[in-house]
């Protein structure tokens, strides 16, 4: 029962994080841009809920010539000529009104090709399968399971805009905070859960305010989305206990002066570099979830 419990898992993650590059791309923009609508060459998104959902390849893009680059090898014939016809040796004598040519006309720059698939297409599929699965098999049966299921995609999602743009957009963050804590509200009041909703709600707040706190000591290192980000994360890690919360939360925290200490190392980035620090806070939360499921 478990083991097919965290294939469906795995094929429910696979199948979701199959339209979370669609949606990353359109909303991985800059704060004082408009999300996209198109894909890079400018053909319109469409599809589902207003072409939020979808695939990453544009049948425009696939549909149209790919230009030949200068240098790749002699234009085709145009104007129905053959190809085998020797050219004219005659030269040519400009007329009085026609201007005087300084030398040949260089070649118009092709158009830029674009591919037809706008978004990695693999790895996002395959981590979010894995997410799900590892959720499955640490969770089993216990309501809860639905819950995180639900969010993983989305946490999937946010770590990849934020590790794009160094932004978690509003519609994504304040929402996931409502609907984790309804979710595990309605989860509290199904036999055999293994968590207590008092408990992560008291969480959601604790880790809320304490990543708030940090915003107010250092707004350039600590972003406003990392506190609303927070306060979901919270109240799912608070799920399991303030054990638990702790653990994940300390878990983000180690993750990004890892990586961050890490870019120093390779002198890719300094002391002041800024880093997306959302996706060590997801994966932190993801490990304090399977920690306290494996617990419960």
């Amino acid at each position: 029962m478990e083991a097919m419990l965290t294939v469906l898992a795995a094929l429910w993650g696979a199948a979701a994080g199959l339209l979370v590059p669609r949606a990353a791309h359109r909303f991985s923009v800059e704060p004082d841009e408009a999300w996209r609508d198109t894909c890079p060459a400018g053909h319109p998104l469409t599809g589902i809920a207003r072409g939020w959902l979808g695939s990453t390849r544009c049948p425009a893009c696939a549909a149209a010539p790919v230009p030949v680059a200068a240098g790749a090898g002699p234009a085709a014939p145009d104007d129905g000529a053959d190809a085998s016809t020797p050219p004219d040796p005659t030269p040519h004598t400009p007329s009085p009104h026609e201007p005087a040519s300084s030398g040949p006309t260089p070649p118009e720059p092709p158009a830029p090709a674009y591919p037809a698939r706008y978004a990695p297409g693999t790895l996002v599929p395959v981590v979010t399968a894995l997410s799900c699965a590892a959720l499955a098999a640490a969770t089993g049966t216990r309501p809860e399971l639905a819950v995180w299921l639900l969010l993983a995609p989305l946490g999937v999602l946010l770590a990849t805009i934020d590790r794009r743009v160094h932004r978690l957009p509003d519609p994504l963050t304040l929402p996931a905070a409502g609907a984790v804590v309804v979710l595990l509200g309605v989860a509290a009041l199904l036999p055999e859960h293994g968590g207590s909703w008092l408990s992560g709600l008291l969480g959601g707040a604790a880790l809320g305010g304490f990543y708030f706190l940090l915003f107010l000591i250092n707004p350039n290192g600590m972003g406003f989305g990392d506190v609303k980000l927070a306060l979901s994360l919270g109240v799912a890690l608070g799920w399991y206990g303030w054990a638990v919360l702790f653990a994940g939360g300390f878990a983000g925290f180690l993750l990004g002066a890892a990586y961050g200490f890490g870019l120093m190392v390779l002198r890719r980035a300094g002391r002041k570099t800024g880093i997306p620090f959302g996706p060590f806070m997801i994966t932190g939360a993801l490990l304090g979830i399977l920690l306290g499921a494996l617990a419960a």
